[in-house]
């Protein structure tokens, strides 16, 4: 009785703004990772393709390997999958041609044998740590990491990246982590005489700082329809693609002092009608948000009240009401209540709130 609507139409214009701003400076590799963000790979990719985009980035193998046989691309695709992969999956690389991220020696050494041992090559992006402190080769081991995988028959560097930490406002840090990429970047591609894909723009580095598109962006957020924060210095013309909303599953109207829901955290103050509608954090809508937020019904918005349940919320219809059971309820999406709103209330991020949407919601094209 949760659904989350998905619109192609929005996603294929924000492709659309976006191609716009890069003008044909850059490829774009579409994230689609965690479920494209809580909005169904197989939707997105499938649609990203059409609109021109061949490559694809994803969390992990698991992810890599549920599009690459989810039958959403027709059509042949780079699919990098981001995490350092564990040794035993390696093969699973090699079999199904999806690129990996180096980040260390020893999983170069692991990689270099397998694919020697299987006779087939591996297709290597090595990830630099500029500064993100997370996955990625130190910048003073990073020359030796990519001369070593250029140094190995079955291993084919195909690209070098790097992520930044902060990058949705111009800041100095950002610039000193391209600085860093770039040098080893350059000194390697010197030495190699050869050129190489690189990557480091995220969707927040793609509109604060051109100098970082380099030959591919990694827009994530913006597909989906939001900024990565409201002070980026550019603003597209992009529109949520996922709509979240649920039935209004029954109504009944309460005495004033009557408390709802557990911990009886709200009280009616006078006579109310109260609506249950069928949607919680089993789905996806944060506790936090319990007394925090509203919900869209026929347009008028009406406040959540009493603690947000496992498979249900209430809201305060007030005293007197138009509302039907069997209306849909919006909880956010594209009419006038954004996943940026909640996410405020719930003192959390866009990202969260659309990846949260769990999978016993069903998502649906419109």
């Amino acid at each position: 009785m949760c659904e989350a609507l998905i619109s192609l139409e929005h996603l294929r214009g924000n492709v659309r703004a976006l191609q716009a701003h890069l003008n044909g400076r850059a490829h774009i590799m579409g994230i689609v990772k965690a479920n494209a963000y809580g909005h169904n790979v197989h939707f997105v990719a499938s649609t990203l393709e059409t609109c021109g985009i061949h490559n694809f980035g994803v969390a992990n193998i698991h992810e890599a390997l549920e599009l690459k046989q989810g039958g959403a691309l027709q059509k042949p695709a780079t699919i990098i999958a981001f995490a350092s992969p564990l040794p035993s999956h390696l093969p699973y690389f090699i079999e199904h041609g999806i690129t990996m991220t180096l980040c260390d020696h020893a999983t170069f050494v692991a990689a270099r044998d397998i694919a020697a041992a299987l006779e087939r090559p591996l297709q290597v992006h090595v990830k630099i740590d500029s500064g993100m402190g997370r996955l990625g080769v130190a910048p003073h081991e990073a020359m030796a990491l990519l001369q070593a995988v250029d140094a190995s028959p079955f291993l084919e560097l195909t690209g070098v990246y790097t992520h930044f930490a902060d990058s949705a406002t111009p800041n100095s840090f950002t610039h000193q982590q391209l600085a860093i990429f770039k040098t080893i970047a350059a000194e390697y591609e010197h030495a190699a005489q050869r050129t190489i894909c690189k990557h480091t723009a995220n969707s927040g580095a793609l509109l604060s700082l051109q100098a970082s598109w380099c030959d591919m962006v990694r827009p994530g957020i913006l597909l989906y329809g939001y900024h990565p924060s409201q002070e980026c210095p550019t603003q597209l013309n992009v529109q949520p693609v996922m709509q979240v909303q649920a039935k209004v599953m029954f109504i009944k109207k309460v005495a004033a002092g009557t408390s709802i829901s557990y911990n009886r955290t709200w009280q009616a103050p006078t006579e109310r009608f109260i609506a249950t509608i069928a949607a919680g954090y089993a789905d996806g809508y944060h506790r936090l948000l319990s007394n925090n937020a509203a919900v869209l019904i026929n347009g008028k918005r009406y406040p959540q009240v009493g603690t947000v349940t496992m498979d249900q919320i209430m809201v305060d219809l007030g005293s007197s009401h138009s509302v039907q059971v069997g209306d849909s309820a919006v909880l956010f999406g594209w009419d006038t209540l954004s996943a940026n709103e909640l996410a405020a209330q719930a003192h959390t991020i866009s990202y969260e709130m659309l990846c949260a949407v769990s999978a016993r919601v069903k998502r649906r094209v419109v």
